[in-house]
């Protein structure tokens, strides 16, 4: 892995006088995919939401390639251009093609020619499966497919690093594989991600390493095969236990990251 593009040092997070982040402190280096889990309500949705700048902090610093991005206000929409997130919900303008809904942020945020951005567009679409959609409105695709245009529209903002919030939360089984697969594939590419996911068998075949939340700490921290297969503790083993890998929601095909195939 190289340089840490991302430190996150003892952020302090309360709504309403409840702490939901105490304390947290993490850092992700180029190339690296951390996965973030643990039990509805820990704070993990908390955590990317602070990094992205749409939460503040009550008490802490987070850093980008070295320079402070928490508490900016007036630039902040500059750290965002850097820092790209994908929520559950796809958020694309319903009454836009998706062509356009991708060439918005990129040739009116970062300026760029709108042939280019196109050509790009169209290069990442055939990627992910979707290039005879260009043309298309949000309201024709099915929910796997919006999201897959979602990640490429956070993509074409050639982000540092890439949030990704429970992308898979909204859709029904048969279509997560076909976005999990485009997020393996964004992580053998070396894209830098910080990923929030219920889906296990996912998180273990694209994680470099996991974060495992608790009540707003960082209970438990390791590789894949640490975590899923040795954990530390008996509140990760009890976790782990609540997810059966052969389940019925995760018969889909997923692809590991470091497939010996490529």
């Amino acid at each position: 892995m190289g340089e840490a593009i991302l430190r996150v040092r003892d952020i302090h997070k309360s709504f309403d006088g409840t702490g939901v982040l105490r304390g947290v402190s993490m850092e992700i280096r180029e190339g690296e995919v951390v996965v973030i889990v643990g039990p509805s309500g820990c704070g993990k949705s908390t955590l990317l939401r602070c990094i992205n700048g749409l939460e503040t902090i009550d008490r802490g610093e987070i850093f980008l390639r070295g320079e402070k991005i928490s508490g900016r206000r007036k630039d902040l929409h500059l750290v965002r251009q850097r820092i790209g997130m994908v929520f559950q919900s796809y958020d694309l303008f319903p009454h836009m093609k998706v062509m356009d809904n991708l060439l918005l942020g990129p040739t009116k945020a970062l300026g760029r020619p709108r042939a280019e951005v196109e050509k790009e567009a169209l290069e990442m679409l055939e990627r992910v499966g979707l290039r005879e959609k260009a043309c298309a409105l949000p309201r024709t695709l099915s929910g796997g497919q919006k999201q897959r245009v979602a990640l490429v529209r956070a993509m074409l903002m050639r982000p540092e690093i890439l949030l990704l919030d429970e992308i898979t939360a909204a859709l029904d089984p048969e279509m997560v594989s076909e976005v999990l697969n485009v997020v393996i594939d964004l992580a053998r590419g070396g894209m830098t991600m910080a990923i929030v996911t219920h889906e296990m068998r996912f998180a273990e075949a694209v994680a470099d390493r996991v974060l495992f939340l608790e009540e707003g700490v960082v209970l438990e921290e390791g590789t894949p095969e640490e975590f899923f297969h040795a954990p530390k503790t008996e509140r990760a083993r009890h976790f782990l236990q609540s997810f059966t890998y052969a389940s019925k929601r995760d018969k889909v095909e997923i692809q590991p990251k470091n497939n010996a195939g490529d």
